[in-house]
């Protein structure tokens, strides 16, 4: 970020290298309107963050302006107008101008939906939900480039801080959802949550619950998509937000203790898994399998007097986990979901592997039933080597790798990814005059067996072979022999 020694002139030089600012501005002229630039582009001037969507506020209607300033713009641009919002876009070579009058809000207590009325400038920057986000930038000709800072949004910028213009008690309770952009902002942007606007949120933490999971969960995928999205996942639970919108993943957290044994922290060492990934994969939903992968631990501990506490079969209970907590976050309910589950199912295949002796079978195995996903996995299972033992992650390490460059090995040799068994159920079917029955599924499963154990190539002839050989034990006669 740049330094933020805001001299008068940062403003008027950045508006004046886009040509679209002085046209609205001569618009707002002509029909005698107040019009300004405001909040995040505002902001991004400063942070030195490029946008192509652009909020005008006017005093008076934003329709009547954005449509002057379509027909200005001539047959290039295109308006879409939203009477309900009285508000209009005007898009323009790439460039999207948001138009809305300046307005004043108040509202109920069971709705985030405000009661709107006209109202000024000064109004309008009381609304909005950070001081950073609340200022503005005059588009006139008279005050061209002049900021309108009236809550020190640049102080703040200077000192990396989320705070509200006014009230955070009102703020977060009139809109709730103000509290999960703070958490928002914060992560993306490096900040601090002013400490009484921290404290309002866990205090109006319940208030969420008015909040559509919709509006939640594309909060949440912001913060996934940042740099380090761990950040964002520790403010919610400081501000116990997290036992609220994700009571799964604010289960994984502490440490219990048993005959003076305890585990690691779940919740700790998922957010570090969780930024391991995200520094090797902007895949957010490679992300999410690294935030899921451990989630059905809670359900699964248990403490054995000699293995001390055990988590058996949690990959696979928390596969099953996946489709239910998706569909509360309204998640896409398809393939995206489907791989999540998948990776969050076989995230111990590669671990298991590393822990024992690396055998080409249960490499081929694995490479099978990944698919395609093999080298996410592959990333996810690295990823997830978090212990403190440096000597255990050395070894772990080291193994890992060997499993990669067997699984490179048997890919070029045995094309295992993705493969279908070479004899298909209509030859088996064609050769022994059987029907669809048990009996083709149980062969076409030896043939597979036998390739993914090494016992056969991937290749016609040796699979019709062993397909004979297997159908004779089973007492079955070719039909054309």
């Amino acid at each position: 970020m740049q330094e933020l020694d805001y001299n008068g002139e940062m403003i008027l030089e950045h508006l004046e290298q886009q040509p679209a600012f002085r046209l609205v501005g001569d618009v707002a002229d002509e029909m005698g309107r107040e019009c300004y630039v405001v909040g995040g582009y505002v902001r991004d001037i400063f942070l030195d963050r490029t946008s192509k969507d652009i909020d005008f506020v006017t005093v008076g209607s934003g329709i009547e302006v954005a449509e002057q300033v379509a027909r200005r713009l001539g047959k290039h641009a295109t308006i879409a107008v939203f009477r309900n919002f009285g508000t209009a876009q005007v898009k323009w070579h790439g460039l999207e101008l948001e138009f809305v009058g300046a307005r004043k809000e108040s509202y109920t207590h069971d709705s985030r939906n405000p009661i709107v009325e006209d109202g000024t400038l000064d109004d309008d920057q009381r609304r909005r939900d950070f001081t950073i986000n609340a200022m503005a930038a005059c588009v006139n000709r008279d005050r061209f480039g002049d900021l309108l800072d009236p809550f020190d949004g640049i102080q703040d910028l200077r000192d990396k801080l989320i705070r509200t213009p006014l009230d955070p008690d009102i703020t977060f309770s009139d809109d709730p959802l103000r509290m999960m952009r703070a958490v928002r902002f914060a992560t993306q942007l490096g900040f601090e949550i002013f400490p009484e606007t921290f404290a309002a949120i866990e205090r109006n933490r319940e208030r969420i619950g008015i909040i559509s999971k919709e509006r939640i969960t594309d909060e949440l995928m912001k913060i996934m998509k940042s740099a380090v999205p761990s950040r964002g996942f520790m403010l919610l639970d400081r501000c116990r937000l997290l036992e609220i919108i994700f009571p799964e993943l604010a289960a994984l957290k502490g440490v219990s203790q048993m005959n003076g044994r305890g585990h690691k922290d779940n919740f700790l060492h998922t957010m570090q898994v969780l930024d391991n990934v995200a520094q090797q994969s902007d895949n957010v939903w490679l992300r999410w399998a690294a935030l899921l992968h451990d989630i059905a631990k809670p359900a699964t501990k248990r403490y054995d007097d000699k293995l001390g506490w055990t988590f058996h079969n949690h990959n696979f209970i928390g596969e099953k986990m996946v489709p239910r907590i998706f569909k509360r976050l309204r998640l896409p309910m398809n393939e995206k979901m489907k791989y999540v589950a998948k990776l969050v199912g076989l995230h111990m295949r590669p671990i298991a592997l590393v822990e024992e002796e690396v055998t080409d079978s249960a490499v081929r195995r694995m490479l099978f039933e990944a698919g395609d996903d093999i080298d996410d996995l592959m990333l996810l299972c690295a990823a997830d080597i978090t212990s403190k033992n440096r000597e255990k992650v050395r070894r772990y390490r080291e193994n890992y790798d060997l499993v990669r460059r067997k699984l490179v090995e048997l890919e070029e040799k045995d094309r295992i990814r993705n493969f279908q068994p070479p004899v298909t159920g209509e030859e088996i079917m064609q050769t022994f005059d059987l029907q669809p029955c048990a009996t083709v599924g149980k062969i076409k499963e030896a043939i597979k067996n036998a390739i993914l154990d090494g016992k056969l190539a991937n290749d016609h002839d040796e699979a019709r072979n062993y397909m004979l050989a297997v159908a004779a034990e089973m007492g079955l006669i070719p039909v054309n022999d």
